[in-house]
């Protein structure tokens, strides 16, 4: 008997399990859970380090898990109390958008956002010094990229001084440096502390990039659209 006339026979009788489908994952809009937050989705427009809208972002939207989304909320409580709110970059990232990047590293002759997001840095470096990943946390949907604005007397919210812009490849970024002032380091520790008493993980060489520690898809990397 032909092999798959076979295998379907078996599966019919229930000597072989029928093959499941993957299960999609269940990601739920930030703002539905916390609408105080700020959004500021850089890899749904062009002001990136790619320099254009990243593909698998349809829409400026900050999704993730249930209980990462939660967690953020909660943080971005505590802070509200000192006068501070969270701004988001980045949530769930498709897995398309990390091939966008892989193969923008790749592209050395493309250094239109050098002087802005690695003046210092070999773009043919990236990848070795781990800028660039062929796999992110991101796609698990329980990290995001988030910094801090402040409420000033006028009205307005502005960023507080983090010492190196959001995405900036070097190793200024790194949480911990000492290329920064003593006062940008106590805004990252500001940061730092609320998120790990969140539940979040810091990635060190990134100081907004930050892993719900009890995340559900731990080995799991998802190419779901945001739309």
């Amino acid at each position: 008997m032909h092999r798959l006339a076979l295998l379907t026979v078996l599966v019919l009788i229930g000597c072989v399990p029928p093959i499941q489908e993957r299960p999609q994952p269940h990601f739920i809009d930030l703002t539905h859970i916390e609408d105080s937050i700020a959004i500021d989705m850089r890899y749904a427009g062009e002001n990136n380090f790619v320099g254009e809208r990243i593909d698998g972002y349809r829409a400026p939207r900050c999704l993730l898990t249930d209980n990462a989304a939660s967690a953020l909320a909660q943080v971005q409580r505590e802070l509200m109390i000192a006068g501070f709110s969270l701004i988001v970059h980045d949530c769930y990232r498709p897995q398309r958008a990390v091939d966008h990047f892989a193969q923008w590293a790749l592209d050395l002759s493309d250094e239109r956002t050098k002087s802005q997001f690695y003046p210092n840095i070999p773009k043919s470096r990236l990848f070795a010094l781990g800028y660039i990943a062929e796999q992110s946390s991101h796609s698990r949907g329980s990290t995001v990229d988030v910094t801090i604005i402040e409420h000033h007397s006028n009205g307005r919210w502005a960023l507080i001084d983090m010492g190196t812009d959001y995405d900036f490849f070097d190793p200024a970024s790194h949480t911990e440096t000492d290329l920064i002032t003593s006062a940008q380091q106590q805004n990252r520790l500001l940061l730092h502390d609320a998120m790990t008493r969140g539940g979040f993980e810091n990635f060190p060489k990134e100081w907004w990039h930050y892993t719900f520690r009890n995340e559900p898809y731990p080995h799991d990397y998802w190419d779901v659209l945001i739309r």
